[in-house]
């Protein structure tokens, strides 16, 4: 499979992303288009046999390159234009989220994959987490019961802030990136409620600061509540708190028992079930795999791309996500809870 790349200097995880497709066999060659020219290194340098060519021009990568899928990792303001030529061309499109400012331009590039029975897969990478898939499988199987709560937090460092050149990038920018914490980190744990519980995001309400004092117009810091379709309750806290590294938490409470993981830090799974005769309490562990879980989420992409396997998400979910993010955004400036949707 010939899979193309849309980057820039400003693009996130494009290491990660290099890496990974010089890793998959699956992936026969690359083409990469950065209209600025400055990752051309880069590229080379993780690619290297399987670099393809290199384009100043999307059109012309579209045109010469003819590449499969398409993979987008550029700003929010700039993603939704090239996502858009790609689909036009009938190229399938994994793209880095947010991929927009506004839901509703995302929507548009919903409605053009579908009708052209395409692929467009926000990259909510955990979805393909072997830790994530098992917790999944637990709560899917009704081995806690029907679901009460769900208590989340994914926190990051506060200290990137700090530097003035990462500060005055597109993630801390509301008219380029379109929101903060939330819609950049915040948004794989709310694609995560809906993924392992099965669940919708039915109302939101939500408190956004900047806790830090630093001077963004974006949050920092984002407390979510939120009610489930079904009755069930929860939370989710959004921030950079930390000095370095990562914090994360999922926990889910239900009839029969609970499950608690820490996705981020892969310690093992946790789950506790009335319904189990022996051993009521039980623990997984799992070890972390190279690129994370970028490399078996890509795969999935690109087999979904191949016909060899159901996408990994779906454009309405990917959308959905951005919808619940945009509707606590809503809460938080209005005061008042917000319908999904």
């Amino acid at each position: 499979m010939r899979v193309g790349v849309v980057l820039r200097p400003e693009s996130a995880h494009r290491d990660i992303y290099l890496g990974v497709l010089s890793e998959l066999e699956e992936v026969g060659e690359v083409v990469a288009c950065d209209e600025t020219g400055r990752t051309f290194g880069e590229v080379k340098r993780l690619l290297g046999g399987k670099l393809g060519g290199k384009y100043r021009d999307l059109g012309d990568m579209l045109e010469k390159g003819k590449p499969d899928m398409v993979l987008v990792t550029l700003e929010a303001f700039r993603a939704p234009e090239a996502i858009g030529r790609a689909l036009d061309e009938g190229v399938h499109v994994l793209s880095e989220k947010p991929a927009c400012v506004d839901p509703g331009d995302f929507e548009v590039l919903v409605e053009k994959a579908e009708e052209k029975d395409l692929q467009l897969m926000l990259a909510f990478a955990f979805r393909r987490s072997p830790m994530v898939m098992w917790a999944k499988e637990v709560v899917g199987k009704g081995d806690i019961g029907k679901i009460y709560g769900v208590q989340a937090h994914f926190i990051a460092d506060q200290a990137r802030i700090r530097d003035e050149e990462v500060r005055e990038s597109w993630f801390f920018r509301k008219e380029l990136g379109g929101g903060g914490h939330l819609l950049w980190l915040g948004c794989h744990f709310v694609d995560m409620i809906t993924f392992v519980t099965g669940r919708r995001i039915e109302r939101v309400s939500c408190f956004t600061s900047v806790v830090g004092g630093e001077p963004i117009d974006v949050e920092d810091s984002a407390a979510v509540s939120f009610e489930l379709e079904g009755g069930a309750i929860g939370n989710l806290l959004s921030a950079y708190y930390l000095d370095k590294d990562k914090h994360s938490l999922f926990q889910v409470w239900g009839e029969h028992g609970w499950l608690r993981m820490y996705p981020h830090e892969w310690t093992p799974l946790e789950w506790y079930s009335d319904l189990y005769t022996l051993s009521p309490l039980r623990k997984l562990s799992f070890q972390e795999g190279r690129w994370d879980v970028y490399l078996p989420f890509v795969r999935s992409c690109v087999r979904a791309c191949m016909g060899e396997e159901p996408p990994p998400i779906t454009p309405r979910e990917g959308l959905y996500v951005l919808e619940v993010v945009h509707a606590a955004y809503r809460a938080a400036e209005t005061g008042q809870v917000q319908e999904v949707g």
